[in-house]
């Protein structure tokens, strides 16, 4: 549905997993590219390069939303970025196997 470039290059001609990648237009690549940086650089500061308001390292609230973090005792707060931690890590496993799978057979969906 609809075009990804100006060059009329469709969103159903790009394929999927690492061969999708590459057949991605070098601008649209470039616009993901600038964007993370923009993320990194000015919005998702960590506390322990300096960035206020810092708890803990790896705390990259922003001021911005607040969804009640300051009011869970230590103990719960320790329990949460426990959790929050071995969420990311079973989602980096989870795309470590798809790109593994991907290489196996040139399918990227299991």
């Amino acid at each position: 549905p609809g075009d990804i470039d100006t060059a009329g290059t469709s969103f159903a001609s790009i394929g999927s997993g690492w061969a999708g990648s590459t057949q991605v237009p070098v601008a649209g690549s470039l616009q993901i590219f600038a964007f993370v940086g923009f993320l990194e650089l000015f919005v998702m500061k960590d506390s322990a390069n300096g960035a206020a308001p810092g708890d803990f390292p790896g705390d990259f609230r922003n001021g911005a939303l607040d969804f009640g973090w300051d009011t869970f005792d230590a103990d719960t707060q320790a329990s949460k970025r426990g959790i929050e931690l071995n969420n990311g890590r079973a989602a980096q496993m989870g795309i470590l196997a798809l790109m593994v799978h991907d290489k196996l057979d040139g399918n990227p969906y299991i």
